[in-house]
């Protein structure tokens, strides 16, 4: 049987769809492994969508153990197919459907689980940055899950390749809640701090099971975070008034603390928090220097150990 033939992989249920795309359950006609199958419809007019050229070229490219893996395109004349890896489910799933064994909030994780999650995020954004990549849409609903608790990130319609000097970005990009706050004000040069920011708002959902942000407008959104992390003033943030979407009549909200907020994380991991969650894109860690903190202390171990082995085999 032709593997780049779509009849060589057979269609379950389908498991969700998006404006341009719906993904499918499926399994591999020969190997019987489940994959799923994204399916682009095309547009006669219109051709391939450039989300989807975009997805393809930067998936060939990103082969990391937490960045889903895209096995194969298979193009017919009306609909272009691309096979992944099959994940079991996304992390605003797996929140939803959660039940800590400590009691808690419902949709919050427990925190071993949280930070084996947030490493595993934070390895595959730094494998995207060390490769010149914005993911650009960070959230929980593109973060996949399997079984094994591998976490993955997946979705790579909106992610760009940057390069230097910094080019000039559309600012519609990563969904309202987890978009971060130079972004939300128009600033078109940013860079992977922003990947930095939604990661920042992903851990506190996992603590908390509901969003940090949930705005309705771009207005709104704004507002919501200055509540929380202050109204920001040319004194705190240099150049915030040459932000096209700045304003003279933001109500001044003092910064809150993290802590109240969020009682249940420990001082190391509302530390990390405060590192990526900083008003100032500039300001924020890397996700080299999140991968550095301590709060890592037990994987940055594990890593090292694992690495000792390899080097003792060769």
């Amino acid at each position: 049987m032709d593997k780049r033939h779509p009849s060589s992989f057979q269609q379950l249920e389908k498991l969700g769809e998006g404006t341009y795309a719906t993904v499918f359950k499926g399994r591999n006609g020969q190997t019987g492994a489940f994959v799923a199958l994204k399916e682009i419809h095309l547009d006669s007019e219109e051709g391939t969508p450039s989300t989807a050229i975009r997805e393809i070229s930067l998936m060939k490219e990103l082969k990391h153990e937490n960045i889903v893996s895209l096995y194969d395109v298979i193009h017919t004349e009306n609909k272009l197919m691309l096979v992944f890896e099959y994940m079991d489910k996304d992390l605003k799933k797996y929140m939803d459907s959660y039940h800590n064994p400590n009691g808690g909030p419902r949709g919050a994780l427990d925190a071993p689980t949280i930070k084996s999650f947030m490493w595993q995020l934070m390895k595959g954004v730094a494998f995207c940055h060390d490769n010149r990549v914005l993911h650009r849409d960070l959230k929980p609903q593109n973060l996949l899950i399997n079984n094994q608790g591998q976490l993955k990130l997946a979705d790579f319609g909106l992610a760009r390749a940057f390069g230097i000097p910094v080019n000039t970005f559309s600012n519609e990009v990563v969904t309202l809640w987890y978009r971060a706050p130079d972004v939300l004000l128009g600033s078109r040069t940013y860079n992977t701090s922003i990947d930095i920011w939604s990661a920042g708002c992903i851990m506190a959902e996992m603590f908390t099971g509901r969003p940090l942000f949930p705005g309705t407008t771009n207005e709104d959104q704004l507002l919501k975070i200055f509540r929380l992390m202050g109204t920001p003033s040319e004194r705190s943030w240099p150049g915030i008034s040459q932000f096209p979407e700045y304003k003279t009549t933001w109500p001044v909200y003092a910064t809150q603390e993290l802590r109240n907020l969020l009682p249940s994380v420990d001082a190391a991991g509302l530390g990390l928090l405060g590192q990526m969650l900083q008003m100032r894109p500039e300001m924020r860690c890397s996700a080299q220097q999140a991968l550095q903190h301590p709060w890592f202390a037990e994987f940055q171990q594990r890593e090292a150990a694992r690495a000792g082995q390899q080097a003792a085999f060769r």
